[in-house]
């Protein structure tokens, strides 16, 4: 189920992400699917504590792939879905990495693992994915913004999953 879980939550931020105009506040922008992609965060934290780091990478492996034919399905340019590749290895590596060598209880492990990895996602994917340095769809003066409103739901995801799983462990 865990492993299910963290699939359909990839699956369903590509699709919401390419369904619905973003969010904008302001300057910030964040696509729709972003909160999902923080819950992805989450659910890997799930698959690693039941099955393992290196079966978790196994399933990452899995779930890159799936992203990257869903994203291309859904009619992302080539470079979209190159930088969603790119930026899922880095990220998905960055919250499994911090969550191995991390002390302390399972939620901690979870809120700075998945804040790490999910800061690293919305840093990487606007650089490369949607700046001028990759498909031009934001100018340089929006980049930050787009970083900064990504970052901040992924972190709120991660809160939010965070207290989720301690009252979870309470019960």
């Amino acid at each position: 189920m865990r492993i299910f879980l963290y699939i359909a939550s990839i699956v369903i931020a590509n699709v919401v992400t390419a369904s619905f105009a973003p969010l904008v506040f302001g300057n910030f922008i964040v696509p729709m699917g972003t909160i999902f992609i923080g819950a992805t965060f989450i659910f890997r934290d799930l698959v690693q504590q039941r099955y393992g780091r290196l079966n978790a990478y196994k399933v990452i492996a899995v779930a890159l792939l799936i992203s990257a034919l869903t994203s291309w399905l859904l009619g992302d340019t080539l470079w979209i879905v190159f930088a969603s590749a790119i930026t899922f290895i880095f990220s998905e590596t960055f919250d499994t990495e911090v969550f191995t060598r991390l002390q302390g209880s399972f939620q901690i492990k979870v809120l700075v693992s998945g804040t790490v990895g999910g800061i690293i996602d919305s840093g990487l994917f606007v650089i490369i994915g949607l700046s001028p340095l990759g498909a031009n769809f934001l100018p340089w003066a929006l980049v930050s913004y787009a970083i900064l409103g990504q970052a901040v739901v992924k972190t709120v995801m991660q809160l939010l999953g965070f207290l989720v799983l301690k009252s979870l462990r309470r019960v």
